[in-house]
């Protein structure tokens, strides 16, 4: 499957190149053969392919042949395109990287909340890894992930506390990796001291001097595409006293994915650079799949939730809204320690940025979460909150079209 895929998209991108030196070579031979003798034909057939090699064999393969062909960036790094070498080391490496059955992170896996009252020492051990999953029925693509999930692990630490955190590169892995943090002060949040290649590790440590909820994300040239690939995650430094408690707490992320086939094309996916710098996703996902979230974000009525949302990003800017439901506090862009928004429908999750939102659960049934920009549905950015409990006649009555409540 791999090797098909890889002799795919060379052909897309080559057939055109090998089409012309071919009928440009045949023409030359017949020309030549009608008034010249064979072996000046054959000569002439190696001149045009000579020609052609000379004056455009750099545009044909460019930088190592990188994919997609004739892609001008200006970016500090050689640009968002993966280069044949690096397709060709996947292949190699292809029977040994992981199959992960379910690539999406358990919304529910969050550390409880931090009771000491005190700073201390925190180890944060972090495994970048190269697998392969299905981001829906059929269809799959190499993710590159912080221990094997989209998004990583949710990482909770408090105000103050020493930050010493260990990453390693997986042997299996194609790309060197490494982590900013944004929750660290310091060149790169941490990157410049985390650069691993595959079968490496490097640990550092920091303070967290700012509470807050942070994005992680891996940042080795070039960064958007190792962040579109699923290497993001939130780690919440817990402000001295603690966050206000809560029933339940979720954990979200939005992404982006850019693949050469379209949405639901069968089979093993290439990323498309072209499609990402002109911001034009293929999937946009919760969790790193489409209907990740739709079984498993669970509560009672009376209960009062929170959503820790950020966004992956590459490009698009999350309009977080919970059908059905009203943000009664809203923590603007993930603030903690600023002013609360109050009685929000939809709030802005930016791009590298988070939120983190609570609700009062006052009615039972299935409440969709969504990226507002309705159209995303359609690709993947939704999730269901199922709450349980008594009606509630007094906050909502009537006659429901559907015994799942839902619209």
């Amino acid at each position: 499957m791999a090797f098909l895929t890889l002799v795919e998209f060379v052909m897309v991108y080559l057939w055109g190149w090998l089409i012309l030196t071919i009928l440009a070579s045949v023409a030359a031979f017949l020309l030549l053969k009608k008034y010249y003798r064979t072996e000046i034909a054959v000569f002439g057939i190696v001149a045009v392919v000579g020609l052609v090699a000379i004056m455009f064999g750099p545009k044909i393969f460019p930088k190592a042949f990188e994919y997609p062909a004739f892609l001008t960036t200006f970016g500090p790094s050689d640009g968002p395109a993966l280069p044949f070498k690096s397709a060709f080391a996947f292949l190699k490496n292809f029977s040994k990287m992981e199959k992960v059955e379910n690539i999406a992170r358990n919304p529910n896996d969050i550390p409880p909340p931090i009771e000491r009252t005190y700073p201390e020492k925190v180890k944060i051990n972090l495994t970048t890894k190269e697998v392969i999953a299905e981001v829906a029925p059929g269809t799959f693509v190499n993710y590159w992930t912080f221990n094997g999930t989209v998004p990583g692990p949710f990482l909770r630490v408090r105000e103050g506390d020493e930050v010493e955190l260990t990453l390693t590169n997986d042997p299996s892995s194609v790309h060197a990796h490494n982590i900013d943090l944004h929750a660290v002060n310091g060149p790169g949040g941490g990157a410049v001291l985390t650069n691993v290649d595959p079968g490496e590790t490097k640990t550092f440590t920091f303070q967290a001097l700012n509470p807050g909820l942070y994005v992680y994300h891996c940042a080795h040239p070039n960064v958007a595409t190792h962040d579109t690939h699923g290497m993001y995650g939130l780690i919440l430094v817990e402000p001295i006293g603690g966050l206000t408690r809560v029933d339940k707490e979720f954990y979200v992320m939005q992404g982006e994915l850019y693949t050469t086939g379209d949405i639901g094309k069968k089979g093993l996916q290439i990323f498309d650079a072209v499609k990402m710098l002109n911001g034009r996703p293929e999937y946009i996902v919760f969790n790193g799949k489409p209907s990740a979230l739709t079984t498993n974000v669970k509560a009672k009525v009376g209960d009062r939730v929170r959503f820790f949302v950020g966004n992956g990003g590459v490009n698009l800017i999350s309009s977080f809204h919970i059908i059905g439901e009203i943000f009664d506090t809203v923590y603007p862009e993930a603030s903690i320690g600023g002013a609360l928004f109050k009685n929000v429908q939809t709030t802005i999750v930016p791009a590298g940025g988070a939120a983190i939102t609570e609700s009062l659960l006052n009615v039972p049934g299935k409440y969709p979460f969504v990226d507002h920009a309705l159209a995303r549905i359609e690709r993947g950015a939704w999730g269901i909150l199922e709450v349980t409990g008594e009606e509630n006649p007094a906050v909502l009555s009537g006659t429901y079209d559907a015994a799942d409540h839902s619209h």
